[in-house]
């Protein structure tokens, strides 16, 4: 709920560019992400729970994806860490610097592992030869 909460200030942010603005509609939207796999992972559509959760003004308000009810997540127990939440959005917004200042990239590309050989008839199991 906090980085949905963290998204939503980010709509007014003034930015002097249109590559400043478009950087922060990126963040903002991948704010969002985090809630919108919770409720998918719970079966339920992502936007509509993201939608309900940032229509409701208590910055506590949020979904409980164990039971599939909105409420008050702080008086249920269910919290984050800030210390936590707030690396992993440094570390990915590092990353993301570092990938977007990079001029090239090596990986490697997958490999279609062969088919291994058959096994023969009863390989392996020993004492069922009649």
């Amino acid at each position: 709920v906090a980085l949905l909460r963290a998204s939503e200030q980010l709509k007014g942010l003034r930015t002097k560019n249109d590559d400043q603005k478009t950087g922060v509609e990126i963040v903002r939207k991948a704010l969002s992400w985090p809630a919108r796999q919770i409720a998918i992972n719970a079966g339920e559509d992502g936007s509509i729970v993201v939608g309900k959760v940032l229509d409701n003004e208590q910055y506590s308000y949020g979904f409980d994806a164990q039971t599939g009810e909105y409420s008050n997540l702080v008086s249920k127990g269910i919290i984050d860490p800030t210390k936590v939440v707030r690396i992993a959005v440094q570390n990915a917004s590092s990353v993301a610097a570092l990938l977007i200042t990079t001029e090239a990239m090596v990986a490697e590309l997958p490999r279609k592992a062969a088919a291994g050989p058959a096994m023969p008839p009863g390989a392996g199991m020993g004492g069922m030869d009649f």
